[in-house]
């Protein structure tokens, strides 16, 4: 990974940091984006510390808001060459939140921010970069409804959340499918049941029950952060697009995340509330 620069979203702290500083160790430069100062910082030194030949940098913004999600794409875009953006940003949110551009948290954040830094950093993806997207297993339980895409009945934070990891496999597809001869891949994986600071802060019964349950049978960041760094890195995937990813290996999403046409809506309707 030497000479390569990696943009990573939600590089602070679990499996996205680990997988940022590994990828520092293989050589590359990490540019990440993250919500404080202080937390972006503590990564900085590790990335120093991993591969002090090269600048690392941070940028911070709030990637749930539509006018930070541009602007901070519009910053990452004075890279020269990108060539693994990685879209890991997501947060579980027990009570329904909507941001100022009218859209709710869960969606904005771990749907729409994927959407449009993709399409805004696009044109520094040369042949042979990569986008890798963390979606989950959780995509399994749920269905989209299109009429509701918003969630504004009858809410449950551990299923809309579950929904936005489904938009993330549908999104990877319909990507991969239209930069089809492009040299540039995209792929998603389900890191696993992962013991990170995720879901602690969504508050209410959820949060409650993550706390206990990771002790009992949650891996270790380290192995959930496995499969981000391998479709980052390896050579194996170079030509691989369009793919769902579990232990580094090739897994069938769901049969709701593998309808096309789904797919499809899904990017029009993001395209619209994006409003390229």
């Amino acid at each position: 990974m030497r000479g390569k620069t990696i943009v990573i979203t939600g590089a602070t702290s679990g499996i996205g940091e680990v997988a940022a500083i590994r990828l520092a160790q293989m050589g590359a430069r990490i540019v990440f984006t993250a919500r404080d100062q202080a937390r972006a910082d503590v990564t900085l030194k590790k990335l120093a510390h991993a591969n002090g030949a090269v600048d690392h940098a941070a940028h911070l913004g709030d990637l749930s808001r539509l006018s930070e999600m541009k602007r901070l794409a519009g910053v990452l875009a004075q890279e020269p060459v990108i060539d693994v953006l990685i879209n890991n940003a997501g947060a579980l949110f027990n009570t329904r939140e909507e941001t100022e551009d009218g859209l709710e948290k869960t969606f904005a954040l771990n749907h729409m921010s994927y959407f449009v830094m993709t399409n805004l950093l696009m044109a520094k993806l040369k042949p042979g970069a990569r986008i890798v997207s963390t979606a989950s297993g959780a995509h399994r339980r749920v269905r989209l409804d299109f009429d509701d895409l918003q969630s504004r009945h009858g809410y449950s934070g551990f299923a809309v959340y579950s929904k936005s990891k489904l938009c993330n496999i549908l999104f990877t597809r319909e990507v991969a499918r239209r930069i089809t001869g492009s040299g540039v891949t995209a792929n998603c994986l389900h890191p696993g049941f992962v013991a990170t600071r995720f879901g602690d802060q969504s508050g209410g019964m959820m949060g409650g029950i993550l706390k206990l349950i990771k002790p009992l049978g949650a891996i270790s960041p380290e192995e959930g952060a496995k499969t981000i760094t391998y479709l980052a890195s390896s050579p194996d995937v170079a030509q691989v697009s369009g793919e769902y990813f579990y232990e580094c290996k090739i897994e069938a999403p769901s049969k709701e995340a593998r309808k096309d046409d789904d797919a499809r809506r899904l990017w029009v309707i993001s395209e619209t509330l994006a409003a390229f």
